[in-house]
């Protein structure tokens, strides 16, 4: 995992997810999963776990879009409380695009803009289980 407010995670929305899977594999070497790490197939098109060549973990994801969303491509850095970090984004002249939000399992996070109008998104992790 990445270091606290270093880039953790990023994300690839696209409605051909598996023309974009094999976009990266070719160019990059990825390998795909589902979100428990187990390797799939192109044709199982859920959240899919995308990891480096020689990486221990995944370390990013490809989000199929059912052409319900447009196709995007943003990175997460990890923080530690992601509500004061949409207030600290806001005061510097930022806007939250989806407010913080946490998952069943505990991951917490939410969109930002920069002012420039860059889309990125912030996150903590689950806690660990035991």
């Amino acid at each position: 995992m990445s270091a606290v407010n270093g880039i953790g995670w990023f994300e690839i929305a696209t409605d051909e997810p598996a023309v974009a899977e094999r976009f990266y594999a070719d160019v990059f070497g990825w390998t795909y999963g589902n979100d428990r790490g187990e390797a799939t197939g192109a044709d199982d098109m859920a959240y899919r776990m995308v990891t480096p060549p020689g990486a221990e973990r995944p370390a990013g994801g490809i989000f199929p879009t059912g052409g319900k969303a447009p196709n995007y491509a943003i990175f997460y850095v990890l923080v530690t409380d992601p509500a004061e970090t949409c207030r600290a984004a806001e005061a510097a002249g930022g806007k939250v695009l989806l407010a913080p939000r946490t998952t069943p399992d505990g991951l917490s996070f939410a969109h930002l803009l920069d002012p420039s109008g860059n889309h990125f998104g912030i996150f903590t992790p689950p806690p660990a289980s035991e």
